[in-house]
C-alpha cells in the first residue's frame, strides 16, 4: 500500500469522550495511585505489623509513632541509586532476550490507517531462561542468596526506581507522538482517544498507539508489547519467589499457602507469556494509546500490588491444611477453566471459523462484516472471560485468611514474635485489596468495551445485546 493510499484511509481526527472523569480523574488517578503503592510498602511491613500498629489504635495513633513503626527514614530513603542501576540492568536483560532469542512471528490486526504492523513474540523462552537462571542461584547460594535478600531489604527502592522508569517512559512516547505524520510510512498513528489537546489526559492516556523505536544492536522495538508482557508482568512472578525464598530464610519451610499462591501467580503468567500472541485482539493493543496508565500499570503497578499475598505471607505463614487447599484449588479451577475456555473460544472463531471446535456456534453478522458469536460462551455474558478472571482472583487471596499480624519484640533478648493478635482481619485490607481492585478494572474495562462496541457497530450491537443481555454474571450483572 502506498503513502498516498495510507493518507486516504486515516480518517481525520474526531471528537472523542473523556475517560476516567477526564483531566481531572486522570491527575488525580497518576497521583493517587504510586501512593498507594508506597502505602501498601509500609503499612503491610517486618519491622511492626500489618498494618502498622498505631493503625489500629486511631485515638492515640501519632506521626512519629508511624513513622517508627514503618521504617521510615525520610523521602531520601526512598530511592537508591544502586536500585535503580539494578532495575535497568533487569530492563536490559529483557531487551537483550527480546532481541536475540528466537522468535515466532505475526501480523497484528488491521490498523485504522490501513496495513498491519508485525510483531516478534518470545517472552514465553525469555521467561524460562531467567527463571531457570534464578534458579540455578539459588541451588548453588541458597535461599538467602544475594538477588533474594536485595530485593527484600530494597523493595521500596525497587518499587521508587520503576515508578521514575514509568514515568520517563510515558514523557519520551508523549513528546515522541508529536512527531507523527499521517501516511508514514512505518504506519504510525495516533491512538483515537489520545489526542484531545489537554496535555496531561493525554499524557496519562497515551497519544501514539502503537510507539516503536529502532535501538542501535536491538533494532526495532515496539515499546507498548514490550512492556505489556515483559518487566512488569514477569517481575510479579520473580517478586513471588524472592518472598518465598525470605519465607525459607526466615522459618526454615515454605508454608503451603505460600506455595499455592506462588503456584497460582506463576501458572497465570506463565500461561498469559505462552499466550502472548493473544494480546494482539485486546483493547490495549487494538484501542488504547502507550502513556502513563499503561506504562505504570505494567511496570508497577502488577509487580507491587500482585504481589501483596505472597509478601505478607513471607513475614505471617498460613498454614491451610488439606481441606483449605482442596478449597481454593476448586475456586482456582473454576475461574482458570472459564477464562481460558472463553478465551480460546474468542480465539479459533477469529482466526479460523470453521475450526471443528467452535464450527458449531452461533452467531451474527454485523454490517461492517464482523461476527458476533451469540451461543457457546460468549452467548452466556457479553464479557464472560471476566468472570473467569475474577474467580482466579480470589484464589490469590484466600490463602491468606484473616490476614493482620503483630510484631512482638522480647525486651530482654531482642527476640522477634509474630502474632495476629489485635491485627487479625485488618491485614485483609492489603491482601484482599487485589480482588475488590480487580473487579472495579473488570467493570471499568467491561463499560469501556461495550462504549466501543457501540460506536463500532451501531444498531447491531443494540441487537446482539437483546441476544446476550447480562455483562459479565449471568442472571446478575
Amino acid at each position: 500500500m502506498s503513502k498516498s493510499e495510507r493518507k486516504s484511509i486515516l480518517p481525520p481526527p474526531t471528537a472523542h469522550k473523556y475517560e476516567f472523569n477526564g483531566p481531572l480523574g486522570t491527575t488525580a488517578i497518576a497521583t493517587l495511585l504510586p501512593v498507594v503503592c508506597y502505602i501498601f510498602a509500609f503499612g503491610c511491613n517486618d519491622i511492626s505489623g500489618c498494618p502498622a500498629p498505631s493503625l489500629l489504635h486511631p485515638s492515640t495513633l501519632t506521626l512519629a509513632e508511624l513513622k517508627r513503626e514503618v521504617g521510615w527514614q525520610g523521602f531520601s530513603g526512598l530511592f537508591s541509586l544502586d536500585a535503580l542501576m539494578w532495575s535497568l540492568a533487569y530492563y536490559l536483560l529483557s531487551l537483550t532476550l527480546y532481541a536475540f532469542l528466537p522468535a515466532s512471528e505475526t501480523t497484528g490486526t488491521e490498523l485504522r490507517m490501513g496495513g498491519r504492523l508485525k510483531y516478534r513474540f518470545n517472552a514465553f523462552s525469555s521467561a524460562l531462561l531467567t527463571l531457570g537462571g534464578l534458579g540455578v542461584s539459588t541451588i548453588i547460594w541458597g535461599a538467602d542468596n544475594a538477588i533474594w535478600t536485595y530485593i527484600w531489604e530494597h523493595y521500596v527502592q525497587i518499587l521508587t526506581a520503576n515508578l521514575l522508569i514509568s514515568h520517563a517512559l510515558a514523557a519520551f512516547v508523549y513528546i515522541r507522538s508529536f512527531s507523527v505524520k499521517a501516511g508514514n510510512e512505518s504506519l504510525r498513528e495516533l491512538a483515537a482517544g489520545g489526542h484531545t489537546g489537554n496535555m496531561l489526559y493525554d499524557w496519562f492516556i497515551g497519544r501514539e498507539l502503537n510507539p516503536r523505536i529502532q535501538l542501535p544492536i536491538f533494532g526495532e522495538v515496539d515499546i507498548k508489547i514490550f512492556c505489556e508482557l515483559r518487566p512488569g508482568l514477569l517481575g510479579w512472578m520473580i517478586f513471588d519467589f524472592a518472598f518465598m525464598a525470605h519465607q525459607y530464610a526466615t522459618y526454615g519451610l515454605v508454608s503451603d499457602s505460600m506455595i499455592l499462591i506462588t503456584a497460582f501467580q506463576a501458572f497465570y503468567v506463565l500461561d498469559g507469556l505462552y499466550m502472548e500472541p493473544a494480546i494482539l485482539t485486546t483493547m490495549d493493543i487494538t484501542t488504547d494509546g502507550f502513556g502513563f496508565m499503561l506504562a505504570f500499570g505494567d511496570l508497577v503497578w502488577v509487580p507491587f500490588i500482585y504481589g501483596l499475598q505472597a509478601r505478607y505471607l513471607a513475614v505471617y505463614p498460613v498454614h491451610l491444611g488439606l481441606s483449605g487447599i482442596a478449597g481454593i484449588l476448586a475456586v482456582q479451577g473454576l475461574g482458570y477453566y472459564l477464562f481460558r475456555s472463553a478465551n480460546n473460544e474468542k480465539n479459533r472463531f477469529r482466526t479460523d471459523p470453521t475450526d471443528p471446535k467452535i464450527a458449531h456456534l452461533k452467531y451474527i453478522t454485523t454490517k461492517s462484516g464482523s461476527k458476533l458469536l451469540v451461543s457457546g460462551w460468549w452467548g452466556t455474558a457479553r464479557h464472560i472471560n471476566y468472570l473467569g478472571d475474577w474467580i482466579m482472583a480470589w484464589s490469590y487471596c484466600l490463602p491468606t485468611a484473616f490476614a493482620g499480624y503483630i510484631i512482638q519484640r522480647n525486651k530482654l533478648t531482642g527476640v522477634a514474635e509474630v502474632v495476629q493478635g489485635d491485627a487479625k482481619g485488618y491485614g485483609m485490607v492489603a491482601t484482599y485489596f487485589y480482588v475488590l481492585y480487580f473487579a472495579i478494572l473488570l467493570i471499568h474495562r467491561e463499560l469501556r468495551d461495550e462504549e466501543k462496541c457501540e460506536r463500532k457497530y451501531g444498531d447491531d450491537w443494540e441487537e446482539y445485546k437483546k441476544k446476550v443481555p447480562y455483562r459479565i454474571l449471568p442472571y446478575v450483572y
